[in-house]
């Protein structure tokens, strides 16, 4: 290897290293109290062991030149086990995995595929701050990076999270984007069906 190319190499290993510690400090997990949902018998926080995982398996990606999809960190999260593009997993998750319309830390939110989401989109539920506010942590909402804690509104007229803007820009909400639900997970038995 060249000198050119060890030095390369040596400083992409070193920002890769960088960005895990910077995005890891931004991760610490939120605690409240106890409640039903995506991780039984947990207090609702993100798992912080799963957060750890996607975070470094996101830099890892990213260190050696790949793309970083919200996809494989949804599912590195969360710890539902679907596969397919992003606006598949509602279906995906029928009679597989718990799915609902109320937001619950650890749930995997799905974007409908549609207007400027051609495939869809998933997200984890950090937080649920009021019954129309939560954050979310993501990958590849900007190009090729993860977002933590980033604000979610429900603005749907029915109070029901099947329309929601997202806060890219502090203090300013995006566009409305249409929601197939939540997936929980809780795997579900055959006979129930959810």
């Amino acid at each position: 290897m060249t000198p050119i190319k060890t030095r390369i190499s040596a400083l992409r290993a070193a920002l890769a290293v960088m960005l895990l510690l910077g995005v890891a400090a931004c991760a610490s997990p939120q605690t409240g109290s106890s409640a039903p949902g995506a991780y039984a018998g947990q207090s609702m926080s993100l798992l912080p062991h799963r957060q750890e995982m996607a975070i470094s398996q996101a830099a890892a990606k990213r260190a050696q030149g790949q793309r970083v999809w919200c996809v494989p960190f949804a599912r590195d999260l969360s710890g539902i086990d679907l596969r397919g593009n992003a606006g598949t997993w509602w279906n995906a998750a029928h009679g597989v995995y718990a799915r609902g319309k109320e937001p619950q830390v650890g749930a995997v939110m799905v974007f409908s595929a549609g207007r400027g989401l051609r495939v869809g989109h998933l997200a984890v539920v950090s937080e649920v701050v009021t019954g129309r506010e939560i954050r979310i942590d993501h990958a590849n909402w900007e190009r090729n990076r993860v977002t933590l804690r980033q604000r979610v509104v429900d603005v749907s007229p029915r109070n029901d999270w099947s329309m929601v803007r997202v806060e890219s820009v502090p203090g300013t909400l995006g566009r409305t984007y249409a929601i197939s639900g939540f997936v929980y997970n809780q795997r579900v038995s055959r006979a129930q069906g959810v």
